[in-house]
């Protein structure tokens, strides 16, 4: 069952999945050539600011945005569940992703970015865009998760603030993914006041990245 209720500059859609219902807002491109679907983090929704940022900027630039609300978010959770449910939500959207007949790229920002990574091969993404890639929890840089990125198969491109807790760009391994830094920027790319770029201009190096990124791939 769909459930399906438009604005002027978005559409949302109710997606039942094994993990529960879920959400897509859609923000449609006129000449779409890609989708590029983004999942939330543990700790926040689809109004992050880099979500809504790249859900403002990519229609022009050909890429229809859909922010992706996991059903724990859906039924007012407090808390993300375990990564398999992750994916099993994630999995459960993808054919709505898929509907419009174009390349998918799966993308998010921090647990979202591992889902996406996770499932990427999978699930027949185009690539992946890891947004705030959490590489190991805060003070812990043992637990490393870089497996899950190195993994996902496809074109990855990793957007990292530079002062994020959850893994600085520097400690991030070789592979054959593209990683651009967010000078200054924590796990939810928040510059400092003392910074000498603003918030707006911290923002704009994430779209601008994404923008390039997507214009390249085709």
């Amino acid at each position: 069952m769909t459930h399906v209720t438009k604005t002027a500059d978005a559409t949302t859609e109710t997606v039942e999945t094994d993990a529960g219902t879920a959400r897509i807002t859609w923000h449609e491109a006129k000449k779409a050539r890609l989708v590029l679907a983004v999942g939330h983090g543990a700790g926040g929704g689809i109004e992050a600011r880099d979500l809504t940022a790249l859900a403002e900027v990519l229609p022009a630039h050909g890429v229809t945005v859909a922010r992706v609300e996991q059903p724990w978010r859906v039924a007012g959770k407090k808390l993300a569940p375990a990564p398999k449910t992750l994916d099993t939500g994630w999995r459960g959207i993808w054919p709505a992703l898929a509907r419009p007949g174009l390349p998918v790229i799966s993308g998010g920002r921090s647990a979202g970015a591992r889902v996406a990574c996770r499932t990427a091969t999978e699930l027949g993404a185009h690539a992946v865009l890891a947004l705030s890639f959490p590489l190991h929890p805060p003070g812990k840089p043992e637990k490393s998760r870089a497996d899950e990125l190195l993994g996902s198969g496809v074109p990855t491109l990793v957007v990292q603030g530079g002062n994020d807790p959850f893994g600085k760009p520097a400690e991030f391994p070789e592979g054959t993914y593209a990683l651009v830094e967010v000078p200054y920027g924590d796990h939810g790319f928040v510059v400092p006041k003392r910074a000498d770029l603003s918030q707006d201009e911290a923002v704009a190096v994430i779209t601008d990245a994404v923008v390039e990124w997507t214009g390249s791939l085709g």
